[in-house]
């Protein structure tokens, strides 16, 4: 019997993590020896290698940013607690990365999570 229940808590565990919410798409994402797997956000913003934008997989454009990320929470107030998480491709320029910053920090976004992907076994890119 209690096998029986250990395995369903099991499968309903399991069967959970299928069903996370994933905002971002998927980019060539940077190594670190130090990644960690980060919990979901509300607000994704995506630079892939063509260097378009996306928030939440919707694409926009560097001068919209700060308006859509408004628009995605939802909220007027004030932002200062809403996290954001880069996903930025590898071959994007960090300067891109930096203007999304910014344009986040316009509207009053000030915690930042950097998307990066674990290192593999053999420490190269």
């Amino acid at each position: 019997m209690i096998d029986t229940i250990f395995f369903l808590l099991v499968f309903f565990m399991l069967s959970s993590l299928a069903l996370t919410k994933l905002n971002g798409l998927p980019v060539d994402l940077p190594k670190a020896a130090t990644a960690t797997r980060q919990q979901p956000n509300d607000l994704t913003i995506t630079i892939d290698k063509t260097r378009q934008i996306y928030v939440n997989k919707q694409p926009v454009s560097l001068a919209d940013l700060g308006a859509t990320l408004i628009a995605k929470t939802g909220t007027g107030e004030d932002l200062s607690d809403t996290s954001v998480v880069l996903n930025a491709d590898f071959s994007v320029p960090h300067g891109l990365v930096v203007n999304c910053m910014d344009e986040s920090r316009k509207v009053g976004i000030s915690k930042f999570s950097i998307a990066t992907a674990p290192e593999d076994e053999s420490g190269s890119q």
